[in-house]
């Protein structure tokens, strides 16, 4: 699992960049309590669809 600021800092974005985009329906997040988490191999996924052109 990847946390919301993991993501952030992988993709080059802010925190609030990155909230907005796990609120979004093309990435796939989780919430445990209060805190947002992205599968990493879903994460991995849906990269892999952004370079393609299908997201």
């Amino acid at each position: 699992m990847l946390t919301v600021l993991e993501v952030a800092s992988v993709l080059g974005v802010s925190r609030a960049g990155e909230y907005e985009l796990a609120h979004s329906d093309g990435l796939l997040t989780l919430e445990v309590g209060s805190q947002i988490v992205i599968p990493r191999d879903k994460f991995l996924l849906w990269i892999e669809k952004q370079c393609a052109g299908e997201g």
